[in-house]
């Protein structure tokens, strides 16, 4: 059996990103999902749950809860796409289903995490809404304190995503960009 290597979701969002051609904001989700094949259904769904994908008949299908904010149905598009990318292995095996993602609202959540396929997921949909040189050329864009609560709802509007899901990535953007020490 072939050893296969384990994908580093940053880097996977950033080539897949790059396979469909987009270097601007806001990331056009649904666009990706065509891409890979992959139908998007939205549905009325329980309160909890976010969204699943599994395959049918080769081609995968993601269920989207059609009560929830769009830039919530747009974050969980991303975390989908996530395992079709990452994780597609498991997705021929059985229906996998997302509950609310926890892991975007406290930093100590997503060190102390004990899922790793949901944190990989997670971590590929924040990449991929919010590319990392994306989101540094609109902060040095910025042209008022980043402290003020204004431009981060205006920008966090650009990209489409949740003010919380922008303040995520800034607050991983210096560990993103270190280097390792020789």
């Amino acid at each position: 059996m072939p050893n296969k290597q384990k994908q580093d979701p940053k880097t996977s969002a950033q080539e897949l990103l790059e396979k469909c051609n987009i270097h601007s904001f806001p990331v056009p989700i649904e666009k990706i999902a065509k891409f890979l094949g992959a139908q998007i259904r939205f549905s009325p769904l329980d309160k909890e749950l976010s969204g699943m994908v599994y395959i049918k008949d080769g081609m995968p299908i993601i269920g989207v809860n059609a009560l929830h904010h769009p830039n919530r149905q747009r974050f969980t598009i991303a975390h989908e796409i996530a395992h079709i990318v990452l994780h597609k292995e498991k997705l021929s095996e059985e229906v996998h289903v997302d509950k609310q993602f926890p892991i975007l609202m406290r930093d100590h959540l997503a060190s102390t995490g004990t899922d790793q396929t949901e944190m990989e997921a997670n971590d590929f949909a924040a990449n991929l809404l919010v590319p990392r040189e994306t989101l540094e050329k609109a902060l040095k864009d910025m042209t008022t304190d980043i402290d003020d609560d204004k431009p981060l709802d205006d920008l966090a509007k650009k990209f489409r995503v949740s003010r919380q899901m922008l303040e995520y990535r800034i607050r991983n953007l210096p560990q993103e960009t270190k280097k390792p020490k020789n």
